[in-house]
C-alpha cells in the first residue's frame, strides 16, 4: 500500500471514531511504529488529524465543536493523571461529592473507588460506571437523568430538576476552556445549564482543568473564574496564565506532570 492510500484510510478512521492509537495503527497496516508516526506527522501538518501522545484525535473546529468522550481521552493523559491524585487529596470518608462530566473527573473517578462511606451525585454515564464496578456497598451514586451527549453528560431539564434538590460537600468540574474574559465555559448550549446548576450545589466548588484549557472559549459560559474555590491544574501551565487564574480563584494547585520531576505547588490568593 502507498504511504497516501495508508494516510487517507487513517484520515477517514480518525473521522470516523474520533481517536486512534499508534499501536492499533501498527498492527492494522503491518508496518512500523515509526512509519504511522510519519504518517500521523504529514496528516496532522496537513490539519487533518490533532496529534497527540500515542496517536491522534480529530481537529476540533471553533466554540461549539464537541469531541467524544473516546477523543479527549486520549489528550492530555498525564496532566490528568497528575490533576486527579491531587485532586483526590481533597476528598475524606464520608464526605458528599459530585462530579460533573469529562475525562477528568472520569480520572479522578478511580481515584476515589477505595474511599470510605462516599456518596457520589454525577451527571456522567462513565463516572458512574467506574463506581458501579467498583462494587463497594458503602459507596451510593446519584446518576441523574437527562439527553445524553457526545462526551457521555446527561444534560438538559431533567438533569437540572434532579439536581436543585442536592447539596453536596465539594463539587469537582470538569471544563472545555477557562479565560478571564468568559469565565469557564462548554462547547454545549444545552450542558451549560446542567453544569451551571451543578457547580453551585457545593459547599465548595473545585475546577479540574489542565493547562491547554487555558484561553480556551466555549460558546457558554459556566462560571466565572472568581467562583472556583480551588483550581487543580498542572505544572505546564505558563506563567502568565498562572497569575490570572491566582488573581481569581482563592486557590490553585499545580499538580507536577511526571516529566516535570517537580512538586506539587499550591499558590494563595493574598
Amino acid at each position: 500500500m502507498l504511504a497516501q492510500q495508508r494516510q487517507s484510510r487513517i484520515a477517514e478512521r480518525v473521522h470516523r471514531t474520533g481517536a486512534v492509537r499508534v499501536a492499533e495503527l501498527v498492527e492494522e497496516f503491518g508496518v512500523s511504529d515509526m512509519t504511522i508516526r510519519r504518517d500521523l506527522e504529514t496528516l496532522a501538518e496537513r490539519g487533518l488529524v490533532a496529534k497527540v501522545h500515542g496517536g491522534a484525535t480529530a481537529v476540533d473546529f471553533g466554540s461549539t465543536a464537541e469531541p467524544g468522550f473516546a477523543v479527549k481521552q486520549v489528550r492530555q493523559e498525564a496532566e490528568k493523571q497528575a490533576i486527579a491524585d491531587a485532586a483526590a487529596t481533597l476528598v475524606g470518608p464520608g464526605q458528599a461529592i459530585a462530579l460533573s462530566a469529562g475525562t477528568t473527573t472520569w480520572t479522578l473517578a478511580h481515584r476515589l473507588t477505595d474511599v470510605a462511606d462516599l456518596t457520589v451525585v454525577t451527571n456522567s454515564v462513565p463516572v458512574a460506571d467506574v463506581f458501579y464496578r467498583a462494587g463497594r456497598s458503602d459507596q451510593t451514586v446519584i446518576l441523574t437523568g437527562g439527553v445524553r451527549t457526545p462526551s457521555d453528560a446527561l444534560v438538559g431539564p431533567f438533569a437540572v430538576a434532579s439536581l436543585e434538590r442536592v447539596n453536596v460537600d465539594t463539587v469537582f468540574l470538569g471544563v472545555h476552556g477557562m479565560s478571564e474574559r468568559a469565565g469557564f465555559t462548554t462547547p454545549n448550549l444545552l450542558e451549560a445549564e446542567t453544569v451551571s446548576t451543578l457547580a453551585g450545589k457545593g459547599r465548595r466548588l473545585v475546577v479540574l482543568a489542565d493547562h491547554t484549557k487555558f484561553d480556551v472559549v466555549g460558546i457558554a459560559t459556566i462560571a466565572a473564574l472568581g467562583d472556583a474555590d480551588v483550581i487543580v491544574t498542572d505544572s505546564l501551565l505558563d506563567e502568565e496564565a498562572r497569575r490570572v487564574l491566582g488573581d481569581h480563584a482563592d486557590q490553585v494547585v499545580l499538580a507536577p506532570v511526571p516529566e516535570t520531576g517537580a512538586r506539587t505547588t499550591t499558590e494563595k490568593r493574598p
